[in-house]
C-alpha cells in the first residue's frame, strides 16, 4: 500500500495532467485511493496553498505554487540563464520547438524550450515529463552514448511505449530498439518520425564532454510535413554546435551532479 507520501505526489502528478481540474471522486477513482483518505490529503493540499477547488465542493486543480518552486529551483542552479539564450537561437535557425533534457539517474526530464515556429501547426507539448526512453528523440540521443546492457536495462525499468500510445513506429522490441540506437550512434544524433506521436518528427544530440556521460539532450521537433528527413539532416549541424556549445558551457551540471549520484539515491523526478 502507498504512503503517505507517494499518495501526496500521486494527486498532485495526476492533476498536473488535468489542468481543468478534477472531482473528489474521479481522483480517488483513478489513483485507487479510499475517498475519505482523498478528501483529507487534498484538504491538507489545499491548506498548504498547493492545491485549490474551483468552488465550493467543486473540482479540485493545481495552484501555481508548485510550478513556482520548480522555476525557483532552475533559477538558483543557473541552468535556464545558460542554457535559454541558446535554446532560442536554435529555435530560430529552425523554426520549430527546442527542448533541454536532462539525465536524471535512469530518465530524463525536460527542464527548458523555446518555440521556433511563428505560423502554421505548431509543436508545443506539456513540460514536466519524463521522457519515454524507447521511442523519444531525447532517450535514443541519450542511449547511443551508453552501452546496449545499460540501455536495455533502462527501458526494461521504464517499459516500452506502445504504438497505440505514442506512435505507429514506436519500438516494441529489444531487437528494434537496438536497430535505432544503432542507427543514431552513426549519424551522432537521433532522428524519429512518427514514433513519438502520429504526423511529428524529432532529433535530438546528447549533451557531454569529450570521455564523459552524457549529462543531457537537446532537440528538436516539429510536423513531420515540415520537419522532413532531408530538413534533420541539413539541421544536423546547428544541433550538433548547440549540444556543444551547452556542454562546454556548464549548462548541464546540475545533471552531471545528478548523473554522478549513486544508485538508489533519492532524487525527485519531474517529461521528444
Amino acid at each position: 500500500m502507498a504512503g503517505p507520501t507517494t499518495r501526496t505526489l500521486n494527486v498532485l502528478e495526476h492533476l498536473a495532467t488535468h489542468f481543468e481540474g478534477l472531482p473528489l471522486i474521479a481522483i480517488a477513482d483513478e489513483l485507487g485511493m479510499p475517498r475519505s483518505a482523498a478528501h483529507r490529503l487534498l484538504t491538507e493540499l489545499c491548506d498548504a496553498g498547493y492545491v485549490r477547488q474551483v468552488r465550493a465542493h467543486g473540482d479540485y486543480v493545481l495552484t501555481t505554487k508548485l510550478a513556482s518552486l520548480g522555476l525557483s529551483y532552475l533559477s538558483n542552479t543557473g541552468v535556464q540563464d545558460i542554457a535559454q539564450p541558446i535554446l532560442d537561437r536554435l529555435a530560430l535557425e529552425s523554426g520549430e520547438f527546442v527542448r533541454l533534457g536532462v539525465v536524471d539517474v535512469d530518465h530524463i526530464a525536460w527542464l527548458a524550450r523555446a518555440q521556433g515556429a511563428r505560423s502554421g501547426l505548431r509543436y508545443d507539448p506539456e513540460m514536466g515529463m519524463v521522457a519515454r526512453l524507447s521511442c523519444t528523440s531525447a532517450g535514443l540521443a541519450w542511449m547511443l552514448t551508453l552501452p546496449d546492457e545499460k540501455a536495455i536495462e533502462l527501458v526494461s525499468k521504464q517499459g516500452f511505449g506502445s504504438r497505440e500510445e505514442y506512435g505507429p513506429n514506436a519500438p516494441q522490441t529489444v531487437r528494434e530498439l537496438l536497430a535505432c540506437i544503432e542507427a543514431s550512434r552513426k549519424r551522432g544524433y537521433s532522428m524519429t518520425v512518427d514514433m513519438f506521436m502520429p504526423g511529428m518528427a524529432a532529433m535530438a544530440a546528447p549533451i557531454r564532454r569529450r570521455g564523459q556521460e552524457a549529462t543531457g539532450t537537446v532537440s528538436i521537433a516539429g510536423p513531420s510535413s515540415r520537419l522532413t528527413e532531408e530538413r534533420m539532416i541539413e539541421l544536423a549541424p546547428r544541433l550538433l554546435d548547440a549540444a556543444g556549445e551547452l556542454a562546454v558551457a556548464g549548462g548541464a551540471s546540475l545533471l552531471q551532479r545528478r548523473s554522478q549520484l549513486a544508485p538508489g539515491h533519492p532524487v525527485l523526478s519531474s517529461g521528444d
